[in-house]
């Protein structure tokens, strides 16, 4: 797809000292499995990118993340991230199993349109948008509101 780095190319850029990390969005586990089991070097910082697997990824050994939903539910967010670097599976899974329905629903329509209107039902920023882009489709508006409310945003 597009411009997936292959993992023996990553390989071989974390080995470039200017080069610290890597956000992986690739959005299986197995690419995180791969890429940790590479060895790369210690200073080379792996973070998640994708939403609905990045719980997993931490626990694997990616050393944090870079979120969507992060902007609509810091708090929870934040609880998982920490739970999941210090190794603690069970809190971890817990808090992401509130999370998941909002890791779906903030793609329901191309980013940042969901977030934005996610925001704006929580009083975080004003309705207004800007082209090019458009409004969420109003056929959005229960499913990514019901994903919100597990995981604390409304």
């Amino acid at each position: 797809t597009g411009c997936d780095l292959q993992p023996a190319t990553v390989k071989r850029l974390s080995e470039v000292p200017r080069i610290a990390g890597l956000k992986e969005a690739h959005g299986t586990i197995a690419r995180i499995k791969e890429l940790l089991a590479l060895g790369l070097p210690k200073a080379f910082t792996l973070l998640s990118g994708d939403d609905a697997t990045a719980c997993e990824s931490i626990l694997l050994g990616c050393k944090g993340d870079i979120w969507v939903t992060a902007n609509v539910a810091p708090r929870l967010m934040h609880q998982m991230c920490k739970a999941a670097l210090a190794g603690d599976r069970k809190l971890a899974m817990e808090l992401d199993a509130r999370l998941q329905g909002l890791h779906k629903q903030l793609f329901v329509e191309p980013n940042p349109i969901p977030v934005k209107w996610a925001l704006s039902q929580m009083k975080r920023i004003g309705n207004g948008i800007r082209l090019p882009l458009v409004p969420l489709d109003a056929a959005h508006f229960e499913t990514v509101r019901g994903a919100m409310r597990p995981a604390g945003a409304l």
